[in-house]
């Protein structure tokens, strides 16, 4: 769905209506810092940060990014560092205390399950992230966008007050190099650190040779597997072999990318299955592949809790609910090189005139590649970035074409949008799966606005919401 649309609201409403609602883990700490700029309406997150159990971090935080009457449209939102192998400890803090008080309001009041998602891809906030949700008893951990083979262990490491490690991808390392990154629960917590519940870990694959390779390999135990399919919106597994494009220049996925759920079920681990999976019926259907259930995006990523501006969830919902709504499979956009899904709706960054006016630059940085410089350090690239910094820095040009700014797109989506150095707002891109046949249906029968626990009843004929 991106960044803070599956916040702490929607994936409270999803949990207590009996479901597993999950945090969307993405750049939680920048999310955090500009929703106190605006003065922290329902003062949400300064009721979280007073619960956070290690002293002096939220006064820290509140001191340096809390505005009471939030601040003027026409003042940017204060800068914050971008992350490298040596932030500082108060920007550690930062993403250890925002994961914190996100999972701790999305479990207030209730005793239902929260889980949060990570991507693989985005390894410098991974570790003080993970521990953050642990920290405030977050209770499933999933991570797709990779092969993320070592947080099983990380997730043992910190339950039993550990450190923990990953390797961070560098391209152009040599093999002899290895660059780590590394958390401590002992340095961050003065005293002792705390003993924690190890959460359930769930790996977010795309075909039965990456779920076995997780279920095999891992560092730790795998407790279940998310198998998304190529029409799941946001990021998506590219096809397999070389990248072919069909005729409205959308990646081509054939019989290589049809998932082998025969295998999938051999591997003895519940699963549930993602991309357009949002009906009744395609409940039933999964359940007949061996899946113990879904996971849905598109119908919550528009309803009333989700974290998309009212403005541009109405707007998305009138072309959808005429049925001329199109969500374009951009192979380009996404610095990752991952393909990933745009809705087309005016005025955002979907338009080619949009993406070409903005001006380049990469001030958050999340999306970015390491690559190891000539002295053996890490230096960092984003093919979002100004041109000739990205080629100075020993970027291709082939990279360059048709990428755009996803970090600042997604934030625009739910009303985090940065002011540009020339004073323009950060425009919206807004991601959607390709099925938006169910939010048809929900406008039908509910009309322009919706709830997390309609799209529940739509789905199973029944709410079973929790006291």
């Amino acid at each position: 769905m991106g960044a803070g649309v599956s916040g702490w609201k929607l994936a409270r409403a999803v949990s207590r209506a009996g479901q597993l609602g999950v945090v969307a883990g993405t750049a939680l700490d920048v999310i955090l810092a500009r929703r106190l700029q605006q003065g922290d309406p329902g003062g949400h997150f300064r009721r979280a940060l007073a619960r956070f159990p290690v002293p002096g971090v939220a006064e820290r935080i509140l001191d340096q990014f809390f505005l009471p009457h939030g601040k003027d449209s026409s003042t940017p939102f204060r800068a914050i560092p971008l992350l490298s192998t040596k932030s500082s400890g108060e920007r550690e803090d930062l993403i250890v205390a925002a994961n914190f008080a996100e999972v701790f309001l999305a479990k207030e009041n209730h005793t239902r399950l929260i889980g949060i998602n990570f991507l693989e891809k985005i390894q410098l906030p991974t570790l003080p992230s993970i521990y953050g949700a642990m920290l405030a008893g977050v209770d499933v951990v999933l991570m797709g966008a990779g092969l993320p083979l070592s947080i099983p262990g990380v997730l043992d490491n910190f339950a039993a007050a550990r450190t923990a490690r990953i390797t961070l991808d560098v391209r152009g390392s040599a093999k002899s190099s290895s660059h780590e990154l590394h958390f401590d629960p002992k340095e961050f917590c003065p005293g002792v650190a705390p003993t924690l519940r190890r959460p359930d870990f769930y790996a977010i694959a795309s075909s039965a040779i990456v779920a076995s390779v997780m279920a095999r390999k891992s560092t730790s135990q795998v407790d279940g597997l998310v198998i998304e399919e190529s029409s799941a919106g946001g990021h998506n597994a590219p096809p397999r072999g070389p990248m072919k494009l069909d005729a409205h220049g959308e990646p081509s996925y054939g019989e290589r990318d049809v998932v082998d759920y025969g295998a999938i079920e051999k591997l003895g681990l519940p699963f549930w299955l993602a991309g357009s999976y949002g009906t009744a019926d395609a409940l039933e259907r999964a359940q007949e592949l061996g899946a113990v259930g879904v996971q849905i995006g598109t119908p919550f990523a528009f309803c009333d809790e989700s974290g998309i501006t009212s403005r541009l969830k109405a707007r998305a919902l009138r072309r959808i609910r005429a049925g001329n709504d199109h969500v374009h499979t951009d192979p380009l956009a996404s610095p990752t090189g991952f393909p990933f899904k745009v809705f087309e709706l005016p005025n955002t960054m979907s338009e080619p005139g949009i993406f070409e006016r903005r001006e380049k630059l990469c001030d958050l940085g999340y999306l970015r590649h390491a690559y190891e410089k000539s002295d053996g350090r890490v230096g960092w690239r984003c093919p979002g970035e100004p041109t000739h910094v990205f080629l100075r820095k020993g970027g291709k040009p082939e990279e360059i074409s048709g990428r755009k700014c996803v970090c600042n797109g997604l934030l625009a989506n739910i009303g985090l949008a940065q002011l540009q150095p020339s004073g323009v707002a950060e425009e919206p891109l807004l991601t959607s799966g390709t099925d938006t046949s169910t939010v048809r249906a929900l406008v039908s029968e509910c009309g322009m606005r919706y709830s997390a626990e309609d799209v529940i009843e739509h789905i199973l004929g029944a709410t079973a919401t929790a006291p």
